[in-house]
């Protein structure tokens, strides 16, 4: 459908750029191009123009506004004889759709390379033609690319909240009228705007299709999903990778069935197994010295492990079958550790017909080519034959991609038992809202649409660049302090790179093109003390680039305490301070993302932000000036107290209350399984239950799974046994305990542990 200026769903008025090296001379040629600019701008086109091939360069890369590019083929430059084609090459390399015209004439259109004349859409003859009848061929050209430019569901949404219908039906608000009769309400609207209204729509908006049966528009829209993200089918969802998560669970494992699970797996998974009745029998990852989490390494993969792992399950006796029917794998980990997909699928493929990978941080992998066979849906979807397991992935597009929050995707590709769609859709059904949020929606179909095509490999070659550049830096400032003998933060990365021509430098001295591009200079390579997780296989896993660890000083790679250090916590609430929030912080760790919102300006105001702290910290400034809302918050616990003090003192008490020790040794250990986790559910419904503090909670069996937050991993599942007071779950939870109380304002955050009066509460099952 063609859509003129007033009627375009998105309302982005029409944009071209004019490249042109006479548009701004006094000359036959330049007059010419002026009158078409004004015959464009007449019609309501606005019109940017450059008068070299680089200016016109940087403006398409930098502003996607422009819907088509008028370019002048013969222009040269001191250096370049031809610089146009190199402006078209950059054109396509970024939108393969877009309006290409080249101003050129007959004889020099004859010398024009044939891939260049393959990327042209249409030609103008400046001399022969008359302005308004190229304005209307422009015009024409822009008119149908926009017609193509919104994915389905955005597209159809668009257009029909411009069409001011009089609703009879939900929401209450009927487009945001209803705000505009108070003065909060009026508030609220101006705020947000009256799009997001117009747009916020009742299920019986029949136009748009249905979310449940995926009809319409809205099934468009996931098929259109299905084809850029490579599956066989695509449910959109509008509550997260949490719903994702238990819509497969639910649809593939019955009550009493096992299920192999992730050890390293989103709380959502537990509620799944709640949920479901499922058996769990868990596959344990590995842990490094920083405690952050590692693989499961493949050989805890195999048939024969598999099979060792469900006789030793003290649930599985329950079990209606004692062979698993699902497995679920986290990837990549929060830390940004990547399976190679392909093993993971022959090595659990012996063992399950259906494999679940939770990729809620992971939604970008396969639009670059350094994730390769990386990610679930990886290859042509064609190649996954019926001899293959089936693969579910769940994406968060909301964190890494461009979604709004709650906004996630269930990719399928069938293989071995498939589940039908039908039979899948009463699974997800269960979980969706009948009230679903036409906007998340609407973000999860544009998504796609920025991925799909050029595209996609752009904006995360963008991510992936800017995460090179600020771990190279980093890593320079570490390397130039530590000649002069002083400290400074650095990244958790291989300490070198082997260059194509076999020599090894420092990793932060590799070119960053090469590091950027070559996905070996991120594999973990067996024994290599950079990553801590042991002898791995070659190529099993690798690190995700963009995934930034910060490391601070204090730990050893012998998961040794050094003789000083600095708590990232501390780092975290100074960084916090100056309007920087970071994901994660672990003991030593803080984790960073490069999503394809960063900048250079962003991770720049990181570094400097860095720098500072060093500054501050070496000259112990007062706490009242670089951590004012700390101080404010806890009264006279942080009085007269210096950067530097605070480090010294937490970095003692981290050090006797041995809280790293503890986190690896709690999360590399299987409590022992009681009762499923529906069991304790049960219990809990009931009532049958007790809260107690830490020392009551001694070899108890839990009702509620304790995770502490984030990355939101269960340290104890229900029906799960705590163990003895002295082990290293409780000694866990105990160090936190008595941490949280020494350091008001850098407490943990644990779901299932309840804080009253400085002590942990947790509930436990009657005995």
């Amino acid at each position: 459908m063609i859509l003129s200026t007033d009627q375009n769903p998105a309302q982005l008025g029409m944009k071209v750029l004019l490249v042109h090296g006479e548009c701004n001379k006094d000359c036959v040629a330049g007059r010419l191009v002026r009158k078409l600019r004004d015959q464009l701008e007449e019609k309501d086109v606005a019109v940017v123009t450059a008068d070299t091939a680089r200016d016109g360069s940087l403006i398409l890369a930098s502003d996607p506004q422009i819907q088509a590019l008028l370019l002048d083929w013969d222009m040269e430059d001191a250096v370049n004889h031809h610089p146009a084609m190199e402006v078209v090459k950059g054109l396509r390399a970024r939108n393969a759709n877009m309006p290409l015209f080249l101003f050129t004439n007959r004889e020099s259109a004859a010398q024009i390379p044939l891939d260049i004349l393959a990327d042209t859409d249409d030609f103008i003859w400046l001399f022969e033609d008359t302005a308004d009848f190229i304005a209307g061929r422009v015009l024409a050209a822009l008119r149908r690319y926009r017609g193509h430019l919104l994915p389905p569901m955005f597209e159809a949404l668009a257009k029909f909240s411009m069409t001011h219908e009089y609703s009879w039906h939900t929401p209450g608000h009927t487009g945001g009228t209803a705000f505009l009769k108070s003065t909060v309400g009026r508030a609220y609207f101006d705020f947000f705007g009256e799009n997001l209204f117009r747009s916020d729509l009742s299920i019986s908006v029949g136009e748009l299709g249905s979310l449940l049966d995926h009809s319409g528009p809205i099934g468009e829209g996931e098929k259109f999903a299905a084809k850029v993200f490579g599956s066989d089918y695509t449910f959109c969802v509008t509550n997260g990778s949490s719903m994702s998560n238990r819509v497969i669970m639910m649809a593939s494992v019955a009550r009493g069935q096992i299920a192999l699970c992730d050890r390293n797996a989103h709380k959502s998974i537990e509620h799944a197994i709640t949920m479901s009745g499922a058996i769990p029998t868990y596959m344990l990852t590995t842990r490094n010295y920083y405690g952050i989490i590692g693989p499961i390494p493949p050989e805890r993969m195999t048939k024969e492990a598999i099979a060792r792992s469900v006789r030793e399950n003290p649930l599985a006796k329950e079990a209606t079958d004692p062979s698993p029917v699902h497995a679920t794998v986290t990837n990549s980990t929060y830390d940004g550790l990547c399976y190679n997909v392909e093993r993971v699928e022959e090595l659990l493929g012996q063992s399950v017909d259906r494999l679940h990978f939770d990729e809620a941080w992971y939604g970008y992998a396969r639009f670059n080519p350094i994730y390769e066979k990386r990610f679930a849906m990886h290859g042509d979807p064609k190649e996954h034959g019926p001899d293959k397991p089936t693969v579910f992935a769940t994406q968060s597009t909301h964190k890494l991609l461009a979604a709004l929050s709650q906004a996630s995707m269930i990719h399928v590709r069938e293989g071995r038992r498939p589940i039908s769609a039908h039979r899948f859709n009463e699974s997800y059904m269960m979980h969706a809202s009948t009230s679903p949020n036409y906007a998340i929606i609407a973000s999860n179909d544009v998504s796609a649409g920025m991925m799909a095509g050029p595209g996609g490999k752009i904006l995360t070659d963008e991510s992936i660049h800017e995460a090179v550049a600020f771990r190279r830096l980093l890593g320079r400032i570490h390397a130039e302090m530590g000649e002069k003998g002083e400290w400074f933060v650095n990244a958790w990365q291989p300490d070198t790179a082997t260059l194509p021509d076999g020599t090894t430098v420092p990793f932060w001295q590799a070119d960053e093109d090469y590091l950027a591009t070559d996905p070996r200079c991120w594999v973990l390579r067996p024994g290599e003390s950079w990553h801590g997780f042991g002898e791995l296989e070659a190529n099993y896993c690798m690190l995700d680039p963009i995934k930034v660890t910060v490391t601070t000083p204090g730990m050893d790679r012998k998961g040794e305490l050094e003789s000083w250090g600095i708590p990232a916590s501390v780092l975290t609430a100074y960084l916090d301070a100056d309007g920087i929030v970071v994901e994660k912080t672990q003991d030593f760790t803080i984790l960073f993302l490069f999503s394809i919102g960063i900048t250079k300006g962003k991770w720049g105001t990181l570094i400097n932000s860095l720098l500072r702290f060093k500054e501050d910290y070496d000259a112990n400034a007062p706490l009242e000036e670089v951590l004012p809302a700390v101080v404010e918050a806890n009264g006279a616990r942080y009085a007269g107290m210096g950067l530097k003090d605070l480090c010294t003192e937490m970095f003692a008490a981290m050090k006797e209350l041995r809280t790293t020790q503890f986190l690896s040794e709690a999360f590399s250990l299987l409590p022992e399984a009681v009762m499923t986790p529906s069991r304790a559910y049960e219990l809990l419904v009931r009532g049958e239950i007790e809260r107690v503090g830490l020392e009551g909670c001694a070899n108890r069996v839990l009702a509620t799974g304790v995770v502490p937050y984030p990355p939101g991993i269960p340290l104890l599942m229900p029906g799960e046994n705590a163990g003895p007071a002295d082990g290293p779950v409780l000694g866990y939870l105990k160090a936190l305990e008595a941490f949280d109380r020494k350091f008001p304002g850098f407490g943990h955050d644990n779901h299932g542990v309840e804080v009253v009066d400085g002590n942990y509460i947790v509930s436990v099952i009657k005995q």
